[in-house]
């Protein structure tokens, strides 16, 4: 099959690269991870820039076999890997050190752990509150196997935003998410909803895998009757040659689309954008979708 050529609409030109140097020097110098970097996310030097990061807690290692992602992972849940108990004191430690007002917190996938990583989920929200009590805190979790305890222990810990992705359309699951459940991804937003309704909920998805609009739209409904507040849509970009292929480019008009079609349907906030990710702009879109 012939690759399909990136158009000049996804692409981002890299700038910034002292802000780079110097935020990626001092996560280094405590041994600590982006999802930024991680990912190979095309806004990395934008968003270096603004002094804002999202921090990958859990080590930098995956027990899942995601076909869109490119952090490295074992293929499985048998992986000897170890937590490093400092770290949520370091993440809050160079959040403070850095000013933000907007601390976004994610992680690989630990299915190797008993509770996912959840306790450690936790213990970094509360470090971070004590390190920046004016700061908003928004963390981007895994489905934890779809166990409840899990989930309630994270959102115990009163993070403002509770974001988990469904990622793509269910008929895709099984080439772009094998090990996840398009189903358990909605149980966990719903209970996040039920469990603390005070909180934005949050979830995106990304396009260009061979879904249809149609699928599309039919996902936001599903995220829609969730309880979910915020949309992320953004353009699946091939991260290396060992990753899904892209299947299509999405226009900029079907963006806005998938945008329209979102509102329509109660949405908050729905940010959708060739370049949009996850925790892209994350502030403010939380405050847009009505909660500063």
């Amino acid at each position: 099959m012939t690759p399909v050529r990136l158009p000049e609409w996804a692409t981002k030109r890299a700038a910034h690269h002292e802000s780079l140097h110097v935020l990626k020097s001092g996560l280094r110098s405590r041994n600590l991870h982006t999802v930024c970097e991680s990912a190979r996310c095309p806004n990395i030097h934008e968003c270096f820039h603004r002094g804002t990061a999202t921090f990958l807690i859990l080590g930098d290692l995956c027990t899942r076999s995601c076909g869109f992602c490119s952090i490295p992972k074992t293929g499985g849940a048998d992986g000897h890997f170890t937590i490093d108990p400092a770290e949520p004191a370091q993440v809050a430690r160079m959040a403070a050190e850095l000013g933000l007002r907007y601390v976004v917190i994610t992680s690989v996938t630990r299915d190797d752990l008993s509770d996912g990583g959840a306790e450690h989920f936790a213990r970094t929200i509360r470090e971070v509150r004590a390190a920046l009590p004016t700061a908003r805190v928004e963390v981007l979790t895994p489905d934890f196997l779809g166990e409840r305890e899990a989930v309630r222990r994270v959102l115990d810990a009163e993070p403002d935003v509770f974001n988990h992705n469904v990622e793509t359309v269910p008929r895709l699951y099984a080439r772009v998410r094998p090990r996840a459940d398009y189903t358990r991804s909605l149980d966990v937003l719903r209970f996040a909803r039920e469990h603390r309704p005070e909180a934005i909920v949050k979830s995106g998805l990304m396009v260009g895998f061979g879904e249809s609009g149609a699928e599309v739209e039919q996902v936001l409904a599903d995220l829609g009757q969730a309880g979910v507040d915020v949309v992320t849509i953004g353009q699946y970009l091939r991260p290396t040659r060992h990753n899904l292929p892209v299947e299509e480019y999405i226009a900029p008009a079907r963006f806005d689309a998938y945008r329209a079609a979102g509102e329509r349907l109660g949405f908050k906030m729905v940010f959708s954008g060739p370049l949009v990710r996850s925790s892209y702009m994350a502030d403010e879109v939380s405050a847009k979708a009505g909660k500063p």
